[in-house]
């Protein structure tokens, strides 16, 4: 479903004097690194000095040149070194991933290609389409480092992490950053930089440091985004979804689990969801945005990797008994989200290996809880979700709408209007640390400018965390719900009212949930190495089927293939991205740990030695390597039972068991004949009916809808990438281009007359259903 583009001119994009585009010149003994903004109206320059094999020496000309200048300045330098052969012309790019050193010499990491995917407020929002590492000092027998074995090894590790899929970075928005933190502008004065939500904060270091600036580097954010362009009913808004990964306790599923001692916990994810109503050009755009995040249960517990068993057990380490890191974790939830912060917990009951986790997850929110004040207190909803879908997927769908809604309601979401290229000038002022290079008719504001600031009309105060054991499958379906029930209300908000959007057949909600499937396969594929699975989101649309189940069984088999034989390569190659491990004296080859060794709670991390600076002689204390040439060692492959009760005036709890007579919707006839429920919401299946949503506004499935994506609002580059953020490794079992197989096989003992395998390239039969049912082969 999709439109042709509208006629009418687009919106301008924000025009700051921002660095977009550069060229590399070498000569013998520098790199002259020249950028210019987007409307070629001044021109700056970094000196790079390339004599040096060790260190890291930077100068920043403050002069803002023009064209003419530049042209000049540049044939200066070339007579100057036409003994040398002059000043060379290197390449092209966007901006400075960042500068590493391992045993030899100093890289720079640059963008040669960048893709627009999007825009926020009218700031552009690019991913990353090719990359480039340069060498910077000279080639010279001092150098010669750069080519030993143990070199190359770390140079592909930090290749492993490829910044292609699932990077994105803008050069006039803080994209690490909220819409209602960059409009309301509570992060001013701080540096960026240092997010959670920046995964090349350990890249760019040492150029910040030296410069005092941010504004030759760009600041990645590692996750998922999509935006998508509406028309119903002769309405138009944009829908724009962004996941963003913290890049502290990063790591592998098994690998990373849990809570370190800072309270990081593994897979921590920001969601936000952005509705921005399109308005003529000129007029104060209406916008509003629900923040809502992800995160491993805050305990300390972890389970064995092991390729002969695909469900380990649960390991819960006791040495926190006072929850102190637990503490640590929602205390800095509510720094960051407002004090009302609500738990979505979706682990298991039963004699299930999760309750082990569900219980003591419930008596360290009872022992936080226990030593604050009643409205501080964390408000935790424990729900089987698991349970509930058998007796129904849009029973269970629904009370978890219902909790949505409720949460919404406590914690409300962010409405404002605001003018195109808000929080602009922010950008450029935290650009520079302490002496900011502008001109004097810059930093005047204009009345024009002090007109069109924001109306902010509504605050986000609190947080939605949901999880479940791996917070990927069920969480997706969860976070879908509360996404969909926050849609009905930024729309009312907007204007734009209808029938309710919680519908099966409404267009609006199925676009919601093909970009929560998106972003629940992303974030499923950096974090466990396939796609998620996708059988409640199947029974939701009423196609899951028997395909759909052995695409499900793919998944598990790709996903224990990955966390049995990968996990542990891919876990160094995000360690060495953010420095938390490299070269170190005395310490063996990081590919030499054993794998237990990955999964420490606290991880030194490594600043490289970079000496000084041309401009303040600023100096930084690092680490003294020395010349370390190794030999080629190869790569190492080796609960509450019920409802938890709070002192909430809002009753969480979790509900009753479905009745017998819901409607299933997912049923054996209906697995053969390939169908399923047509109803999102029959009407029976509600259990209470003070938590309907009839009440919720939306849009109703006779509505005219059209969908512009992404790819046909904004020019893109032909290579497109998937979702693995990891390269060159078993392409076969990360591909997503439907090369898998099917076959039945007849059974006689099958009163059907026939027993379902999944044959899966590389794997034998019994392989495949010892991974699916967890059976001994």
């Amino acid at each position: 479903m999709g439109s042709e583009p509208r006629d009418e001119p687009r919106r301008k994009l924000v025009d700051l004097p921002v660095l977009h585009k550069f060229k590399l010149y070498s000569t013998h003994t520098n790199y002259y690194l020249i950028g210019r903004d987007e409307n070629r109206t001044f021109w700056r320059i970094l000196k790079i000095d390339r004599t040096d094999p060790t260190e890291l020496n930077l100068f920043e000309d403050p002069t803002r040149y023009t064209h003419d200048e530049i042209v000049q300045l540049k044939k200066w330098i070339s007579r100057g070194n036409q003994k040398y052969g002059g000043l060379r012309a290197e390449t092209t790019c966007y901006g400075i991933i960042g500068f590493v050193k391992f045993l030899g010499p100093y890289y720079m990491l640059v963008i040669k290609r960048r893709k627009k995917v999007g825009e926020i407020c009218g700031h552009a929002v690019y991913d990353i389409a090719e990359t480039e590492q340069i060498m910077i000092p000279y080639p010279s027998p001092e150098t010669r480092v750069a080519n030993s074995l143990a070199e190359r090894r770390y140079k592909n590790l930090l290749k492993m992490v490829d910044v292609r899929k699932n990077f994105y970075f803008s050069y006039t928005y803080h994209l690490m950053h909220t819409l209602q933190k960059n409009v309301c502008n509570t992060e001013r004065g701080k540096i960026h930089d240092d997010s959670m939500f920046v995964w090349n904060e350990y890249l760019t270091h040492g150029i910040r440091m030296i410069l005092q600036n941010t504004i030759w580097t760009v600041s990645l954010v590692y996750g998922f985004f999509q935006q998508t362009k509406c028309s119903v009913s002769d309405e138009e808004f944009v829908l724009t979804v962004i996941a963003r990964r913290s890049r502290h306790y990063a790591g592998t599923r098994y690998l990373r689990r849990g809570i370190n001692d800072a309270g990081n916990v593994a897979n921590e994810v920001e969601i936000e969801q952005i509705v921005t109503k399109e308005v003529p050009e000129g007029q104060k755009i209406p916008k509003t945005s629900i923040v809502q995040m992800r995160g491993s249960i805050p305990l300390f517990w972890s389970q064995e990797t092991s390729v002969f068993t695909p469900q380990p057990d649960i390991i819960l380490n006791n040495k926190d008994v006072n929850h102190v890191a637990t503490r640590h974790h929602f205390e800095n939830l509510k720094q960051r989200y407002g004090k009302l912060i609500i738990i979505l917990n979706l682990l298991k009951t039963g004699k299930h290996r999760e309750s082990i986790l569900r219980a003591e997850f419930g008596k360290a929110i009872w022992s936080i809880n226990k030593g604050t004040k009643r409205e501080n207190h964390l408000k935790a909803i424990h729900f089987d979700l698991n349970k509930y879908y058998k007796s129904g997927a849009d029973g269970a769908f629904e009370h978890l709408c219902n909790y949505g809604k409720r949460a919404l309601e406590l914690i409300n979401l962010f409405f404002c209007e605001a003018p195109s290229g808000v929080g602009g000038e922010d950008v450029i002022k935290d650009s520079f640390f302490n002496n900011p290079i502008m001109n004097q008719d810059e930093e005047a504001t204009s009345p024009e400018e002090e007109a069109l600031e924001a109306d902010i009309f509504l605050l986000q105060n609190g947080v939605l965390r949901s999880n479940c054991v791996d917070c990927l499958d069920r969480t997706n379906v969860a976070q879908y719900a509360h996404g969909l029930v926050a849609l009905a209300r930024q729309l009312h908000l907007l204007g734009i009212t209808g029938p309710p959007i919680v519908d099966k057949n409404n267009p609006l909600a199925k676009k919601l949930m093909e970009a929560y499937e998106k972003l629940g396969d992303a974030i499923a594929m950096q974090y466990a190495g396939s796609d998620a699975h996708i059988k409640m989101f199947s029974a939701l649309r009423g196609d899951w089927n028997m395909m759909m189940k052995h695409r499900d069984m793919i998944t598990a088999v790709r996903r224990h293939y990955n966390n049995a034989y990968q996990d542990s390569e891919k876990q160094n190659a995000i360690n060495v991205f953010l420095g938390q491990s490299g070269p170190q004296l005395g310490r063996p080859a990081l590919w030499e740990l054993r794998p237990d060794q990955h999964n420490s709670g606290h991880i030194e991390n490594l600043r490289p030695r970079i000496s000084r600076s041309f401009s303040d002689n600023l100096l930084l204390e690092g680490l003294d390597l020395e010349e370390l040439i190794l030999e080629n060692p190869q790569p190492s492959r080796e609960g509450l039972n019920g409802g938890w009760e709070t002192t909430s005036e809002v009753g969480f709890f979790e509900p009753e068991q479905a009745s017998p007579s819901v409607p299933s919707a997912i049923r054996h006839e209906d697995h053969l004949r390939g169908t399923g429920s047509r109803q999102m919401f029959p009407d029976s299946g509600s259990t209470s009916d003070s938590h309907g949503l009839d009440d919720v506004p939306g849009f109703s499935h006779s509505y005219n809808a059209k969908f512009t994506t992404a790819d046909e609002m904004f020019e893109r580059c032909s290579s497109m990438s998937s979702d693995n953020m990891f390269s060159d490794i078993a392409e076969s079992f990360t591909s997503t281009t439907g090369t898998d197989h099917f076959e039945f096989i007849p059974g006689p003992n099958q009163s059907e007359g026939f027993t379902e395998y999944v044959l899966v390239p590389g794997f034998s039969n019994d392989f495949t259903q010892w991974v699916q049912h967890g059976r001994a082969l």
